[in-house]
Protein backbone atom coordinates (compact mmCIF):
# COMPACT_ATOMS: atom_id res chain seq x y z
CA UNK A 1 0.00 0.00 0.00
CA UNK A 2 2.81 2.41 0.84
CA UNK A 3 4.45 1.77 -2.56
CA UNK A 4 1.14 2.41 -4.29
CA UNK A 5 0.59 5.67 -2.41
CA UNK A 6 4.14 6.85 -3.07
CA UNK A 7 3.91 6.00 -6.79
CA UNK A 8 0.60 7.85 -7.16
CA UNK A 9 2.05 10.91 -5.48
CA UNK A 10 4.98 10.85 -7.90
CA UNK A 11 2.62 10.48 -10.86
CA UNK A 12 0.59 13.45 -9.62
CA UNK A 13 3.79 15.45 -9.28
CA UNK A 14 4.67 14.67 -12.90
CA UNK A 15 1.19 15.75 -13.97
CA UNK A 16 1.66 19.06 -12.19
CA UNK A 17 5.09 19.57 -13.76
CA UNK A 18 4.26 18.51 -17.33
CA UNK A 19 0.48 18.81 -17.66
CA UNK A 20 0.09 15.29 -19.02
CA UNK A 21 1.51 11.76 -18.69
CA UNK A 22 1.57 8.60 -20.79
CA UNK A 23 0.81 5.10 -19.52
CA UNK A 24 3.65 3.48 -21.45
CA UNK A 25 6.28 5.89 -20.10
CA UNK A 26 5.05 5.58 -16.51
CA UNK A 27 4.96 1.79 -16.68
CA UNK A 28 8.56 1.73 -17.88
CA UNK A 29 9.80 4.29 -15.35
CA UNK A 30 8.11 2.68 -12.33
CA UNK A 31 8.68 -0.90 -13.56
CA UNK A 32 5.05 -1.92 -13.18
CA UNK A 33 2.40 -3.09 -15.63
CA UNK A 34 0.27 -0.82 -17.78
CA UNK A 35 -2.76 -2.19 -15.92
CA UNK A 36 -1.30 -0.89 -12.64
CA UNK A 37 -0.62 2.56 -14.11
CA UNK A 38 -4.14 2.77 -15.55
CA UNK A 39 -5.50 2.00 -12.08
CA UNK A 40 -3.29 4.77 -10.67
CA UNK A 41 -4.54 7.27 -13.24
CA UNK A 42 -8.16 6.24 -12.66
CA UNK A 43 -7.63 6.86 -8.95
CA UNK A 44 -6.16 10.33 -9.59
CA UNK A 45 -9.05 11.08 -11.97
CA UNK A 46 -11.54 10.07 -9.24
CA UNK A 47 -10.07 12.84 -7.07
CA UNK A 48 -10.95 15.38 -9.77
CA UNK A 49 -7.28 16.14 -10.44
CA UNK A 50 -6.90 14.63 -13.91
CA UNK A 51 -8.82 13.54 -17.00
CA UNK A 52 -8.04 10.20 -18.60
CA UNK A 53 -7.07 10.35 -22.25
CA UNK A 54 -6.22 7.70 -24.78
CA UNK A 55 -2.93 6.30 -23.51
CA UNK A 56 -2.55 8.65 -20.54
CA UNK A 57 -4.03 11.54 -18.58
CA UNK A 58 -4.01 15.34 -18.44
CA UNK A 59 -4.04 17.64 -15.43
CA UNK A 60 -7.37 19.23 -14.50
CA UNK A 61 -7.00 20.70 -11.01
CA UNK A 62 -3.69 22.09 -9.82
CA UNK A 63 -3.04 21.85 -6.07
CA UNK A 64 -2.87 25.32 -4.49
CA UNK A 65 0.49 26.95 -3.92
CA UNK A 66 1.86 26.88 -0.40
CA UNK A 67 1.98 30.11 1.58
CA UNK A 68 4.57 31.00 4.21
CA UNK A 69 3.75 30.78 7.90
CA UNK A 70 3.43 34.57 8.25
CA UNK A 71 1.00 34.76 5.32
CA UNK A 72 -1.02 31.89 6.80
CA UNK A 73 -1.12 33.62 10.19
CA UNK A 74 -2.94 36.57 8.63
CA UNK A 75 -5.57 34.51 6.78
CA UNK A 76 -8.99 33.83 8.37
CA UNK A 77 -7.59 34.84 11.75
CA UNK A 78 -10.93 35.19 13.61
CA UNK A 79 -12.01 31.73 12.42
CA UNK A 80 -8.71 30.17 13.47
CA UNK A 81 -9.08 31.82 16.86
CA UNK A 82 -12.50 30.20 17.32
CA UNK A 83 -11.25 26.80 16.17
CA UNK A 84 -8.22 26.93 18.46
CA UNK A 85 -10.35 27.92 21.46
CA UNK A 86 -12.81 25.09 20.79
CA UNK A 87 -9.99 22.56 20.39
CA UNK A 88 -8.52 23.61 23.75
CA UNK A 89 -11.78 22.57 25.41
CA UNK A 90 -11.04 18.96 24.44
CA UNK A 91 -7.77 18.87 26.41
CA UNK A 92 -8.06 17.48 29.94
CA UNK A 93 -5.56 17.62 32.83
CA UNK A 94 -3.14 14.71 32.75
CA UNK A 95 -3.28 14.28 28.99
CA UNK A 96 -0.34 13.88 26.64
CA UNK A 97 -0.96 15.50 23.26
CA UNK A 98 0.74 16.32 19.97
CA UNK A 99 0.20 19.73 18.42
CA UNK A 100 1.23 19.76 14.77
CA UNK A 101 2.86 22.88 13.32
CA UNK A 102 0.59 25.40 11.65
CA UNK A 103 -1.27 28.67 12.03
CA UNK A 104 -4.55 27.18 13.28
CA UNK A 105 -2.85 24.83 15.73
CA UNK A 106 -0.91 27.86 16.99
CA UNK A 107 -4.23 29.25 18.22
CA UNK A 108 -4.83 26.03 20.15
CA UNK A 109 -1.46 26.45 21.87
CA UNK A 110 -2.35 30.03 22.81
CA UNK A 111 -5.55 28.85 24.51
CA UNK A 112 -3.70 26.16 26.45
CA UNK A 113 -1.29 28.50 28.22
CA UNK A 114 -3.21 28.53 31.52
CA UNK A 115 -3.83 24.78 31.63
CA UNK A 116 -2.21 22.53 34.22
CA UNK A 117 -0.71 19.04 34.04
CA UNK A 118 -0.59 18.75 30.24
CA UNK A 119 2.34 17.43 28.20
CA UNK A 120 2.66 18.74 24.65
CA UNK A 121 4.92 17.42 21.92
CA UNK A 122 5.22 19.65 18.86
CA UNK A 123 7.27 20.03 15.71
CA UNK A 124 6.39 23.74 15.49
CA UNK A 125 8.96 26.23 16.75
CA UNK A 126 6.32 28.93 17.11
CA UNK A 127 4.12 26.58 19.15
CA UNK A 128 7.00 25.60 21.45
CA UNK A 129 7.81 29.29 21.96
CA UNK A 130 4.19 30.09 22.75
CA UNK A 131 4.15 27.43 25.49
CA UNK A 132 7.72 27.94 26.73
CA UNK A 133 6.71 29.93 29.82
CA UNK A 134 3.38 28.19 30.48
CA UNK A 135 3.95 26.84 34.00
CA UNK A 136 1.50 23.95 33.85
CA UNK A 137 2.63 22.56 30.49
CA UNK A 138 5.62 20.37 29.78
CA UNK A 139 6.88 20.78 26.22
CA UNK A 140 8.63 18.13 24.14
CA UNK A 141 10.14 19.42 20.91
CA UNK A 142 10.71 17.09 17.97
CA UNK A 143 14.21 17.10 16.53
CA UNK A 144 15.11 17.22 12.87
CA UNK A 145 15.69 19.73 10.12
CA UNK A 146 14.06 23.15 10.33
CA UNK A 147 11.75 23.92 7.43
CA UNK A 148 11.77 27.71 7.39
CA UNK A 149 8.66 28.00 5.22
CA UNK A 150 6.52 26.59 8.03
CA UNK A 151 8.82 26.99 11.08
CA UNK A 152 8.50 23.23 11.53
CA UNK A 153 10.97 20.48 12.32
CA UNK A 154 10.88 17.41 10.11
CA UNK A 155 12.88 14.55 8.64
CA UNK A 156 14.05 11.17 9.92
CA UNK A 157 15.16 12.53 13.30
CA UNK A 158 11.76 14.10 13.91
CA UNK A 159 10.02 10.87 12.90
CA UNK A 160 12.27 8.81 15.17
CA UNK A 161 11.57 11.13 18.11
CA UNK A 162 7.95 9.91 18.14
CA UNK A 163 8.76 6.21 18.32
CA UNK A 164 8.98 5.81 22.10
CA UNK A 165 5.81 7.77 22.93
CA UNK A 166 2.08 7.15 23.05
CA UNK A 167 -0.26 10.14 23.00
CA UNK A 168 -3.89 10.67 23.91
CA UNK A 169 -4.66 13.12 21.11
CA UNK A 170 -3.07 14.54 17.97
CA UNK A 171 -4.25 18.00 16.93
CA UNK A 172 -3.43 18.13 13.25
CA UNK A 173 -3.36 21.05 10.82
CA UNK A 174 -3.78 20.38 7.09
CA UNK A 175 -3.50 22.20 3.78
CA UNK A 176 -6.35 20.27 2.19
CA UNK A 177 -9.29 18.05 3.16
CA UNK A 178 -11.02 16.20 0.35
CA UNK A 179 -13.73 13.56 0.78
CA UNK A 180 -12.02 11.21 -1.67
CA UNK A 181 -8.31 12.01 -1.35
CA UNK A 182 -8.26 12.62 2.41
CA UNK A 183 -5.91 14.91 4.32
CA UNK A 184 -3.04 16.50 2.41
CA UNK A 185 -0.14 18.90 2.80
CA UNK A 186 2.36 20.58 0.47
CA UNK A 187 5.60 19.02 1.70
CA UNK A 188 6.54 15.34 1.43
CA UNK A 189 8.67 15.23 4.61
CA UNK A 190 5.92 16.99 6.55
CA UNK A 191 3.37 14.46 5.28
CA UNK A 192 5.58 11.56 6.44
CA UNK A 193 5.97 13.09 9.89
CA UNK A 194 2.24 13.78 10.15
CA UNK A 195 1.56 10.18 9.16
CA UNK A 196 3.82 9.02 12.03
CA UNK A 197 1.92 11.32 14.38
CA UNK A 198 -1.33 9.68 13.33
CA UNK A 199 0.15 6.29 14.20
CA UNK A 200 1.23 7.41 17.70
CA UNK A 201 -2.04 8.97 18.90
CA UNK A 202 -5.27 7.31 20.03
CA UNK A 203 -7.48 10.19 18.89
CA UNK A 204 -6.95 12.32 15.78
CA UNK A 205 -8.49 15.81 15.74
CA UNK A 206 -8.14 17.90 12.58
CA UNK A 207 -8.24 21.68 12.92
CA UNK A 208 -9.12 23.49 9.70
CA UNK A 209 -11.18 26.44 8.56
CA UNK A 210 -13.73 25.68 5.87
CA UNK A 211 -11.58 27.18 3.08
CA UNK A 212 -9.51 23.96 3.08
CA UNK A 213 -12.45 21.71 2.19
CA UNK A 214 -12.18 20.44 -1.38
CA UNK A 215 -8.49 21.38 -1.60
CA UNK A 216 -5.96 18.70 -2.52
CA UNK A 217 -2.25 19.30 -1.96
CA UNK A 218 0.43 17.08 -3.39
CA UNK A 219 1.16 14.78 -0.43
CA UNK A 220 -1.42 12.74 1.44
CA UNK A 221 -1.20 12.46 5.23
CA UNK A 222 -4.06 10.09 5.99
CA UNK A 223 -7.45 8.82 4.87
CA UNK A 224 -10.53 10.40 6.41
CA UNK A 225 -11.58 7.12 8.01
CA UNK A 226 -8.41 7.29 10.12
CA UNK A 227 -9.49 10.43 11.95
CA UNK A 228 -12.03 10.95 14.73
CA UNK A 229 -12.96 14.64 14.81
CA UNK A 230 -12.85 17.73 12.60
CA UNK A 231 -13.13 21.16 14.21
CA UNK A 232 -14.04 23.87 11.71
CA UNK A 233 -16.17 26.99 11.26
CA UNK A 234 -19.74 27.51 10.10
CA UNK A 235 -18.58 27.86 6.50
CA UNK A 236 -18.62 24.07 6.15
CA UNK A 237 -21.05 22.99 3.44
CA UNK A 238 -23.68 20.29 3.79
CA UNK A 239 -21.79 18.00 1.39
CA UNK A 240 -18.70 17.94 3.58
CA UNK A 241 -20.53 17.78 6.87
CA UNK A 242 -22.67 14.84 5.72
CA UNK A 243 -19.74 13.16 3.98
CA UNK A 244 -17.57 13.28 7.10
CA UNK A 245 -20.38 12.05 9.32
CA UNK A 246 -21.03 9.12 6.97
CA UNK A 247 -17.41 8.12 7.55
CA UNK A 248 -17.96 8.22 11.32
CA UNK A 249 -16.06 11.49 11.78
CA UNK A 250 -17.40 13.85 14.44
CA UNK A 251 -17.83 17.41 13.10
CA UNK A 252 -17.55 20.27 15.60
CA UNK A 253 -18.42 23.75 14.40
CA UNK A 254 -16.58 26.30 16.51
CA UNK A 255 -18.75 29.14 17.78
CA UNK A 256 -17.89 32.28 19.77
CA UNK A 257 -17.33 31.61 23.47
CA UNK A 258 -20.10 32.98 25.66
Amino acid sequence: MRNTRHRRQQILQRLIQHGSVQVSELAEDFEVSSVTIRADLNHIESQGLATRTHGGATLVRTPPQEQGIHEKDALNLPLKELIGARAAQLVKPGENIIIDSGSTTMMLARHLRLRRDVTVMTNGLNIAWELANADGIDVLLAGGMLRKQSLSLQGSQAEASLASYSFDTLFLGVDGLDLQFGLTTHDEAEARLNHRMVERARRIVVLTDASKFGCVSLHRIARLDQIHTVITDDGIGAEYREGLERLGVEVIVAEPLR
